[in-house]
């Protein structure tokens, strides 16, 4: 009896023993799986917050422009930038997305993406790639479609900043289907040759321009194209003679200030993935932003007596546009030098466009387009691998090959934004149409355009309540 119960209870002790052994040994297996599904939830996550806020940008640009202008065409300017999130947000769906970033040849991606098709919830082998190069350098952990809706939402602000420069007396219908084209045809290409695999100026497998988060992409390519814009439409019939300060400064500070907010999803979310590269986009960010605004409010108060709200606001986003090619290249203190020197060259930009008396209406090629292009020089300059190894590093730390790079994209870049947004503006002047008709300018877009006022007190019944029982 005895031997019996010894015999079964070493079997069991086996079995137990096999069982635990069986254990530890997958347990490495295990861990491993967990923190891979840890950091794919944290990094998505991460992603997701970032779109979202960089989402926000949109609504905070059109509060930015709505300060500027005149009260009548406040509702005309908001919806400006809102449109573009019911526009872009279908067409990046359809195919937007597939032709900046399907694969494709070196100026554009093919439409095997169209609809999303193929584009899901899997960690994209498109993602994860082979090669350092690829991608995958800055992001192994988020699903295709996060990428992709990340993308959506810059591709959706770009064309808005656009508006500023035409503000107050284009057809609303013209601008609806401009940005539509402008975002296919330009806006699409030139993320696909910067930021795709195989693209023409792109670290992958192109010249290996540096880009982080838009310089060439967002600001230059909108800048140029404002510029262009505002040749084309000619001058507002006011302009110069009669220009109106800003109707709501406290817009343009909210505005700023949502900008400043959602420029940390714009420029830390494109590091791809939440660890140490996404906090020195962020601080560069942040950095650079406050030394852009600090520039501008001393150079109002030694060159004109008084720093000013508006003053304050636009040297912020000067300085949040310069840092964007560069935020996951270069260190803090190159940040304040990058903010600071956008800054001052924007500053005189704008003092410059005033006389040349081209009607910019809202400065966006002196903010957005020098700006832009002084980031991106700069990056040639103070790039560095000791914060990005997979970057480069620039003139000052020895390669003066990355300046040179940088230059020619920024032509590029020039180029298509320029010479596109000049044929798609033609095309549409001459079938349905550039501008409201002079009456309608000077009465107002919003009543005109839109049916509607923003304050009911242009042309609507003024309300005496004193009179009211």
């Amino acid at each position: 009896m005895l031997k019996k119960v010894l015999i079964i209870g070493a079997s069991a002790l086996l079995f137990l023993g096999g069982s635990l052994m069986g254990n530890a040994f997958a347990a490495p297996n295990d861990v491993n799986a967990a923190i891979s599904n840890a950091q794919t939830a944290a990094d998505t996550a991460f992603m997701l917050i970032s779109a979202a806020l960089v989402l926000l940008m949109t609504p905070g640009l059109a509060f930015f422009y709505g300060g500027f202008v005149r009260s009548r065409n406040i509702l005309n300017t908001l919806m400006m930038s809102f449109v573009l999130m019911a526009i872009v947000g279908v067409t990046w769906i359809l195919w937007g997305y597939s032709l900046a970033f399907a694969p494709g040849n070196a100026i554009i991606g093919g439409l095997q993406w169209f609809g999303l098709n193929g584009v899901g919830y899997e960690l994209s082998d498109y993602l994860k790639g082979s090669n350092p190069a690829d991608i995958v350098s800055y992001a192994p952990t988020i699903p295709h479609q996060a990428f992709m809706i990340y993308q959506a939402m810059f591709a959706i602000i770009t064309p808005a900043l656009i508006s500023g420069a035409i503000a107050e007396r284009m057809n609303f219908t013209a601008y609806s289907l401009f940005v539509l084209l402008w975002s296919t045809f330009i806006y699409s290409p030139l993320a696909h040759m910067v930021w795709a695999k195989g693209g023409l100026l792109g670290l992958y497998g192109g010249w290996g321009a540096l880009d982080f988060a838009g310089g060439t992409v967002v600001h230059i390519s909108s800048g140029v194209s404002a510029l262009v814009a505002a040749i084309v439409l000619k001058p507002r019939k006011t302009y110069p003679e009669r220009l109106s300060p800003p109707h709501n400064v406290p817009f343009i500070l909210l505005g700023a200030g949502l900008l400043w907010f959602g420029w940390f999803g714009f420029n830390a979310g494109s590091a791809l993935a939440s660890g140490p590269l996404a906090t020195a986009a962020f601080v560069a960010t942040n950095t650079s932003a406050a030394a852009g605004a600090l520039t501008w409010l001393i150079l109002e108060k030694v060159l004109r007596g008084k720093p000013t709200a508006v003053g304050a606001a636009t040297g912020a986003v000067a300085g949040l546009v310069g840092i964007t090619p560069a935020a996951g290249f270069v260190t803090p203190v190159a940040a304040i030098l990058i903010g600071s020197i956008t800054a001052v060259v924007c500053f005189y930009a704008i003092s410059f466009k005033h006389k040349l008396q081209i009607d910019d209406a809202l400065d966006t090629y002196p903010v957005h387009g020098v700006g832009g292009t002084v980031g991106a020089i700069l990056t040639g300059i103070f790039a560095t691998t000791a914060v990005n190894s997979a970057g480069k590093n620039g003139l000052l730390y020895g390669n003066p090959g990355l300046l040179v790079t940088q230059i020619l994209a920024t032509v590029v870049a020039y180029i298509i934004g320029g010479v596109g947004t000049f044929i798609i503006l033609k095309i549409l002047d001459a079938t349905v149409g550039l501008r409201v008709k002079e009456e309608a300018e000077l009465q107002g877009l919003d009543i005109n355009e839109h049916g509607e006022e923003g304050y009911n007190e242009e042309f609507g019944e003024r309300i005496n309540f004193s009179n009211k029982h």
